[in-house]
């Protein structure tokens, strides 16, 4: 009787380790996987913005079901990339923080001295375990010192707390409908031509920001 009780739990172990090997990841998941590895490297860096384009269109390519989708322009101009990233800001009394976590990366919104909207790309130093804020730093009344990544380059970068001046919120994260619209033209043999173009990025309260490559300038659309 101990041996056929012994065969009988080996044959019910046979049959969970079989099922178990016949449970693989679905094409939906690994497609979002996928997907979701692209995304960590669509948004452009401060040297080659346009690269969002290229990183985006082939999470599409090799993902046509999912999200991001792609929405059609005439052949042969590159189509418009749409997707969901993740983005923190923050507004100041002279401008707006964005942190994107796809590359990391801050962008800074200003106005120069000539009334010109200046848009300023940064990497995102900010080590955990850092310092969030500074102490010494008191802010006026109805005023913030911002912090983590954003409080770090605001004290270490004079010309961008200069530029922005105290915060006027706290900062606010959340996931944003992100577009990138290329530039460039068709040339007399009907191919495209690459040229800059621009991101969008949806703001949790102010509307639409545009991030216009040519001019590294900045609008607002509500």
């Amino acid at each position: 009787m101990p041996i056929m009780r012994h065969l009988a739990c080996l044959m019910i172990c046979l049959v969970i380790l079989t099922a178990c090997q016949s449970q693989s990841t679905s094409p939906a998941d690994l497609t979002a996987t996928a997907l979701s590895e692209a995304l960590l490297q669509a948004v452009a860096t401060a040297d080659s913005l346009a690269a969002t384009a290229t990183a985006i269109m082939v999470a599409t390519e090799s993902a046509p079901t999912a999200t991001p989708t792609i929405t059609p322009t005439p052949d042969p101009f590159p189509e418009t990339i749409v997707g969901s990233i993740y983005v923190a800001e923050q507004r100041f009394e002279d401008g707006w923080m964005f942190w994107l976590q796809p590359n990391s990366q801050i962008w800074v919104l200003s106005v120069d001295q000539g009334g010109q909207n200046v848009w300023s790309v940064y990497d995102d130093t900010f080590v955990e375990g850092e310092a969030e804020t500074d102490n010494q730093i008191v802010p006026p009344r109805d005023r913030f010192q911002p912090i983590r990544g954003f409080g770090k380059l605001w004290r270490e970068n004079p010309e961008v707390r200069l530029a922005i001046g105290w915060a006027l919120d706290i900062e606010r994260g959340h996931t944003a409908r992100y577009e990138y619209h290329h530039g460039g033209s068709v040339n007399e043999d009907n191919a495209y031509v690459p040229g800059p173009g621009y991101h969008q990025v949806e703001s949790l309260s102010a509307g639409v920001f545009r991030f216009i490559e040519s001019s590294r300038s900045w609008q607002v659309e509500s």
